[in-house]
């Protein structure tokens, strides 16, 4: 297949799926899709376990700089070109520190991070690179900010772990408790804020000390984070959507939507509609 065509179908691909999938959502697809449409209206193509498109559940997608996209799975990394999934496997002597993979991100130089069930690798230029620094650690969650800095949050015992990889050198954080036994999701916001949720509550990591907000007892640990309007964070969590307004963490209801639902991801386009997928109940588009 020449390359043209694998960037077409791959670009297909994401605009047709990736809202139903994990995010990394390609700019391209978010400016061909019309704001003003319903769900109903939208059409979509499915690859389905059915017909061995992958063997388990996907949890992750990244899109490397050839076009390809790199899909995780509960049994492994498939590479997708827009036809067929094939599973990946590193040169002869290396392998992941497991094949349950949870996280991928693409960073700015092209390198491709895969957090796995027990640990983190990195891929570029065919070289596979371990880190021993987060070895046995659950990957929940991967973020380069603007800075090019490389967090990583994940589980672990007997404390969770944030750790930042910039310039050759590895910071990692909550060996002390503080961030109890888990980080499982990080967010940076537009002003440079660096969000993380732990098991002990949200923190803004950065700029300046970190600073703690409790969650009250109507939210459960958000599991995504997301910009919301007039500097407000938006998480969502197994009881709904919840707000970070003016340092208090409250309940968030949306307009117009009066059945309670559980959101697992979210996702702000282009055009400032946001996108909510659910766990049982469908996607919701959220616009003006």
């Amino acid at each position: 297949m020449s390359y043209p065509r694998t960037r077409q179908l791959v670009t297909r691909f994401l605009s047709f799926i990736f809202f139903f999938l994990f995010s990394i959502f390609g700019a391209s697809s978010a400016f061909a899709l019309d704001p003003s449409l319903d769900i109903s209206q939208y059409a979509h193509t499915a690859w389905k376990i059915r017909e061995s498109f992958s063997k388990g559940y996907i949890t992750s997608i990244a899109q490397t700089p050839d076009g390809y996209l790199w899909l995780g799975t509960e049994f492994g990394l498939l590479r997708f070109d827009g036809v067929r999934a094939v599973p990946w496997q590193p040169a002869a002597g290396e392998q992941l520190p497991s094949n349950q993979i949870r996280s991928l991100l693409v960073s700015g130089d092209g390198t491709l991070w895969i957090g796995t069930l027990k640990g983190l690798t990195s891929w570029k230029d065919g070289e596979l690179s371990q880190y021993p620094e987060l070895a046995g650690t659950t990957v929940f969650t991967l973020l380069e900010d603007r800075e090019g800095t490389m967090w990583v949050g994940g589980f672990g015992t007997p404390t969770g772990k944030l750790c930042a990889f910039h310039g050759g050198s590895v910071q990692c954080y909550g060996e002390d408790g503080s961030l109890g036994q888990y980080v499982v999701s990080l967010y940076e916001d537009s002003r440079g804020n660096l969000w993380g949720e732990a098991s002990t509550g949200l923190w803004r990591w950065k700029p300046g000390p970190p600073k703690h907000y409790p969650l009250p007892d109507l939210i459960d640990a958000p599991l995504v984070l997301l910009e919301g309007n007039n500097g407000t964070l938006l998480m969502a969590t197994r009881r709904g959507l919840g707000q970070l307004a003016d340092g208090k963490v409250e309940e968030y209801r949306l307009p117009g939507v009066g059945q309670q639902f559980k959101p697992d991801k979210l996702f702000r386009d282009h055009n400032g509609g946001l996108w909510i997928g659910t766990l049982g109940q469908g996607l919701l588009h959220v616009h003006q």
